[in-house]
């Protein structure tokens, strides 16, 4: 019974991560970043698809994406062809631990099929 509970605490757990991470990207992120379009900025799927080739194991993708987005740097970047033609992002005022759950959201998240919040 015992590890029937904390099997359920677990999945609740990472539930609601999953749930929160599309809450932040959705209330941050579209603003600028659609998710399959490129308008002001890449689309969240070129985005994904660039950053997984260059860094396919998820801890690393949420490391280098939350740093990079909490201090972008240009000399950095691996979407040179982005900030050439969009610009370099702004800094934004996000805490580090929020900008890693919408990095895992943006990792797990396949933009061009349905998902949370998909139009």
């Amino acid at each position: 019974m015992r590890h029937f509970v904390l099997f359920c605490l677990t999945l609740f757990s990472l539930e609601a991560s999953d749930k929160m991470g599309a809450l932040l990207f959705h209330g941050n992120c579209v603003t600028c970043h659609y998710e399959t379009t490129e308008r002001s900025a890449p689309s969240m799927q070129e985005v994904r698809k660039r950053y997984k080739e260059a860094f396919p194991n998820k801890p690393d993708f949420i490391k280098y994406l939350s740093e990079w987005v909490h201090d972008p740097d240009a000399d950095k970047s691996i979407m040179q062809d982005a900030i050439a033609k969009h610009e370099l992002m702004p800094q934004l005022a996000y805490e580090k631990d929020v900008l890693e759950e919408i990095a895992a959201y943006i990792y797990d998240t396949d933009f061009t099929k349905r998902h949370p919040f998909h139009k």
